[in-house]
């Protein structure tokens, strides 16, 4: 799948929230200013559309994916019993490099989506180069052993990150215990607004 090469530090504007772990530090000390040279401080009030645009937007960009992608997700979700929205997310937080992330193998979304296309990770004793492969409850992710040497692995599984209730590891194997709940994905999507974007 195609994803986005241009500066991440633009989208984290737009949206005016921190996307991207690098960013967090800039949208806090400079506010949400939006692209450009000039950029606008005062935000423009919204109208119900823009809102929903916004949103689906935010988290589209934060999972890393384009339209298509994403819009499949919400397609798969809309064929599924239960909350829509809930359905999507938990979809989402699934994928493989998500997975590699959470479970802090990888210091962002984008070096783990490498290292799972690189093919540096194995799921339940298989060599998977998918990003997008969905994980399910029990299955096991363990990076390859020359993988340990490797100055930012080691980096990351050195800093003590809360992982969330669903999954456990041990030094560079995880586990995934359960599927994520509503309250356990992650924080700042309203899942309910893309849903009505995608519903016009």
């Amino acid at each position: 799948m195609a994803r986005y090469t241009g500066p991440k530090r633009r989208l984290s504007r737009r949206e005016g929230v921190a996307l991207f772990t690098k960013d967090a530090a800039y949208i806090e000390r400079k506010g949400a200013v939006s692209p450009g040279q000039r950029g606008i401080r005062r935000p423009r009030k919204l109208s119900e559309y823009g809102i929903q645009l916004r949103e689906k937007q935010k988290a589209k960009r934060m999972y890393g994916m384009l339209e298509k992608q994403f819009h499949k997700y919400y397609e798969m979700a809309s064929k599924s019993k239960g909350n829509r929205g809930d359905t999507l997310l938990e979809l989402l937080e699934t994928r493989l490099d998500n997975v590699v992330y959470r479970l802090g193998f990888a210091g962002s979304r984008a070096a783990a989506r490498q290292f799972v296309s690189h093919g540096h990770l194995l799921v339940d004793g298989k060599k998977v180069t998918i990003p997008s492969f969905q994980v399910k409850p029990g299955s096991t992710i363990a990076l390859f052993d020359k993988m340990l040497d490797n100055s930012q692995v080691r980096k990351s599984l050195e800093v003590q990150t809360t992982l969330p209730e669903w999954l456990e590891r041990q030094a560079a194997v995880g586990k995934v215990l359960r599927l994520p709940g509503a309250e356990e994905v992650e924080q700042g999507i309203n899942a309910n607004l893309i849903v009505e974007y995608y519903s016009r």
